[in-house]
């Protein structure tokens, strides 16, 4: 990963730095490599691993990166995510709602992550800009934990999800190939 190409941008949190490279496949298709850090004195948990209904299913092999939702924020943005959402209230199953997967990041180690993204938009792609959620892992938050290549990859329950910080990377130019300063 370059942080000197203007294809790559970072995003510091709090213990944690994400570097990220974006490229622009097609003019509605992305590539996301990232790289997350976490500097802190805790474990993290971080939510690109999708949710148990996928792995169920076998639409996603277990510690894969889960597929981004997508929202269309006008005039052709769309924000990518990765990021747990709350249940319905009510009981839950082990499907539906899907529950989500986080990725067990200890302190002082990196992941490194890739994905691509063919982003069914209704306008024309301009800009992109790609989410992903953490939160501070704790055993009361996640439960049923499952040993991956990718490393443990945890179930999370309301709790946590609720905790969870979103970083954002800046908006990429599908058109210049690169992100925008500030």
């Amino acid at each position: 990963m370059s942080e000197s190409s203007p294809a790559s941008t970072h995003v510091d949190g709090e213990g944690l730095r994400l570097d990220v490279d974006f490229s622009a496949l097609s003019s509605d298709t992305v590539q996301v490599r990232y790289r997350l850090r976490n500097d802190g004195a805790a474990p993290l948990a971080v939510f690109d691993r999708g949710n148990r209904h996928a792995v169920l299913t076998k639409r996603q092999a277990p510690g894969a990166i889960g597929a981004p939702t997508f929202e269309e924020t006008g005039g052709g943005d769309v924000v990518l995510r990765h990021v747990a959402l709350l249940q319905a209230s009510g009981p839950t199953g082990p499907t539906l709602p899907p529950t989500p997967l986080a990725l067990k990041l200890e302190a002082g180690a990196s992941i490194e992550g890739e994905f691509v993204f063919p982003i069914p938009a209704s306008a024309p792609l301009k800009r992109v800009r790609w989410c992903v959620g953490v939160a501070a892992f704790d055993d009361a938050g996640f439960f049923s934990p499952e040993a991956t290549d990718a490393g443990e990859v945890w179930q999370a329950g309301d709790g946590a999800i609720a905790r969870q910080r979103v970083l954002c990377t800046s908006w990429f130019g599908m058109a210049a190939g690169r992100f925008e300063e500030g």
